[in-house]
């Protein structure tokens, strides 16, 4: 999950919308991203997700069913305001995380 949303993030790194739009090779391959990133929180336990509430753990997996399941309905501007806004701060608490268990 921290890999993918590393990577994610990278793609976008000194990017702007307008390249994010006009480069349908970066729009799949960060919805293929952000599908990653939710199965692997579906795979979580409920008892993981409960003591890390910090995690969006639904969000992420509903959002991997909308893209999975609604593939010519999504929207990329909801795309880019995740990859933008939401996942630097779970790419954050997710090392956090992971910290703990070093």
């Amino acid at each position: 999950m921290l890999d993918a949303t590393c990577e994610a993030l990278s793609f976008v790194s000194g990017k702007k919308r307008i390249d994010f739009v006009s480069d349908r090779i970066l729009v799949l391959a960060l919805i293929q991203l952000l599908e990653i990133i939710g199965e692997a929180a579906s795979g979580i336990s409920t008892e993981f997700q409960n003591n890390h509430q910090e995690i969006p753990w639904n969000s992420m997996i509903k959002m991997r069913h909308r893209l999975i399941h609604g593939y010519f309905d999504v929207d990329e501007d909801i795309i880019w305001k995740t990859i933008t806004s939401d996942l630097p701060l779970l790419r954050k608490n997710l090392e956090l995380i992971l910290k703990d268990f070093e």
